[in-house]
């Protein structure tokens, strides 16, 4: 069932996505290099999200049995993985990586989520284009999220421009909304068919987050039983943004204010 937001609740969500809005944009980027470890980004991540009154809503995640509570506040992808990377002080950025870091954040019960991938020093050419049509791609996918449209719109928009970069698109994971809870309906896949699905109307918030593979689609999940990595180890990025529908309009609540 999709909970639609009146006004005052969007500007609660937006708070908590402002949070991370600053610290991926002005708090991480001063870490992101050669010789840092991903346990020590996502130690800075949880004590700068603590400092701004938040909780990490991602830290002891729990979706039941078999799979373990997530452990950490962030997570960091880095490579050939495509979501949920659990940071490690084994794993050290290297120059020439690309990693993505996903957070979430709960202010005063209500959740933020955003992600966006960074490159560690010089990237090769294929890793720039990759990071730069997926960044772009969650661009359009916000574009057709408009009072009208529906759902497969939004995956049809993205699909449609990843597809002629000859890169392909995770079918395993989706948008979906957010609120009081992490993951609510509506899922919003970043593929499909334009004109199905639920129709976009005011109230609701989503996320947007094309997860881009340079190879195969194909994933499989570690051991670990969160780590997501590409079947063919090509690499993969994800940008993500949290939106409310307002006066028929997708606007961006994961930026700083």
């Amino acid at each position: 069932m999709i909970v639609y937001k009146t006004l005052e609740e969007i500007k609660k969500i937006k708070k908590a996505n402002e949070i991370i809005a600053r610290l991926l944009e002005d708090v991480l980027p001063k870490y992101v290099k050669a010789g840092v470890s991903t346990y020590e980004l996502d130690k800075i991540a949880e004590d700068y999200i603590r400092s701004q009154g938040a909780i990490p809503g991602t830290k002891g995640y729990d979706i039941g049995r078999p799979y373990p509570p997530y452990p950490a506040a962030t997570c960091i992808s880095v490579n050939e993985v495509v979501v949920h990377g659990i940071p490690s002080k084994d794993k050290i950025l290297k120059e020439g990586d690309i990693l993505t870091v996903d957070t979430v954040t709960v202010l005063d019960g209500y959740f933020g989520d955003a992600a966006t991938t960074y490159a560690v020093g010089e990237v090769d050419a294929t890793s720039k284009k990759l990071m730069e049509v997926t960044e772009k791609a969650r661009e359009i996918g916000i574009e057709a999220a408009r009072a009208g449209n529906r759902i497969g719109d939004i995956g049809a928009a993205i699909q449609e421009y990843v597809e002629k970069y000859g890169f392909s698109l995770v079918r395993d994971f989706a948008g979906h909304g957010v609120g009081k809870e992490m993951h609510e309906d509506p899922m919003i896949p970043n593929y499909g068919r334009a004109g199905t699905g639920a129709k976009i109307e005011n109230g609701m918030v989503i996320t947007v987050e094309p997860m881009v593979n340079v190879g195969t689609h194909k994933i499989k999940i570690l051991p670990d039983m969160w780590t997501a990595v590409t079947r063919d180890k090509k690499r993969s990025a994800q940008y993500e943004h949290s939106l409310a529908i307002i006066d028929g309009k997708p606007v961006i609540l994961s930026l700083k204010d």
